[in-house]
């Protein structure tokens, strides 16, 4: 436990679950009595239900995705209207997330993008990679869309690391259907993903809807080479320093991988351009450090830039 780190966890429900309504209300009192009690100088919070809260102490609201902007990548529309909140800055892993907020909300008062981070020294970038393709993510989840790789005729070996039912519907028989050369993993600790990522040759990325992308983050400090979705997102964060596929299109997601695994020195390129790319922008001390400056510059009453 960090010596400066008060941590009280709770269970109250996020505000995206089902049956929320009263959770949230209580969290909310909850809150407001924990500001009481520890008068802060600055709230930090990752659901939009808050930004309201305390309007005296400034406070910043995290996009960390959204459930309208959700249900517009993966339903193709909007759902019904969702009310946004008063926050004096809304922080974005990315351009399009903090776009996604001012197009389905309103504006916000300051905006400002920050990508996640990960520590570089947690991977390892050292070893020889084995000749096959991981991929992690809710198997169930049609935003990541890891299901492609369950029927995308290519003959590499394809390793995939997460959920495979909906938590809630574990009972329900998988209708799962997959070509021989894929392995479900099921879920994996840190340690296990970490060595998974250090032997994998390429990453998959299938994500339509992704705000930002910590395991493909992860994957690059690992030196794997990145085949990723055509979404905007990985477009913004990743530019030339990975091999992309067209959205929703099995036949060449195989394609993309084909090219990258029947060519060795490219690999080795896309790898190392990932592996750059992920030290000179998405390090946690980065990240770290563009926070702190937001938390100093909204206390002292200066616009954030």
């Amino acid at each position: 436990m960090l010596d400066r780190v008060d941590y009280r966890p709770t269970e109250y429900r996020l505000e995206w679950m089902e049956v929320a309504e009263r959770d949230i209300e209580e969290s909310r009192r909850y809150l407001e009595l924990l500001v009481e009690e520890v008068q802060p100088d600055v709230l930090h919070f990752s659901q939009y239900c808050y930004g309201d809260i305390a309007p005296d102490v400034p406070k910043i609201v995290v996009a960390h995705s959204d459930v309208v902007s959700w249900w517009v990548a993966v339903h193709g529309k909007e759902p019904d209207e969702t009310p946004w909140s008063a926050a004096d800055v809304v922080v974005a892993p990315s351009q399009w997330m903090l776009d996604a907020v001012t197009r389905h909300y309103v504006n916000p008062r300051e905006g400002v993008v920050i990508h996640n981070g990960r520590t570089p020294e947690l991977f390892s970038r050292q070893g020889k990679k084995e000749d096959f393709v991981l991929s992690v993510g809710r198997i169930w989840d049609q935003a990541k869309q890891v299901s492609l790789l369950l029927s995308a005729e290519t003959s590499a070996r394809i390793c995939m690391v997460g959920w495979e039912q909906e938590p809630g519907r574990e009972s329900k028989e998988s209708l799962l259907i997959r070509r021989p050369n894929v392995e479900l993993l099921g879920q994996k600790s840190q340690e296990e993903l970490q060595s998974l990522f250090a032997d994998a040759a390429i990453y998959a990325a299938t994500s339509r809807y992704e705000p930002f992308g910590l395991a493909p983050l992860e994957a690059a400090f690992s030196r794997c080479a990145l085949v990723m979705s055509d979404n905007p997102v990985f477009h913004e964060l990743w530019g030339d320093a990975a091999g992309y596929f067209q959205r929703n299109d099995i036949d060449d997601l195989a394609r993309a991988i084909d090219e990258m695994r029947s060519n060795p020195e490219m690999r080795d390129d896309y790898a190392e351009r990932a592996y750059r790319r992920a030290c000179e922008r998405f390090t946690a001390a980065r990240m770290v450090e563009r926070y702190e400056a937001v938390y100093q510059e909204i206390c002292s009453g200066a616009r954030v830039a």
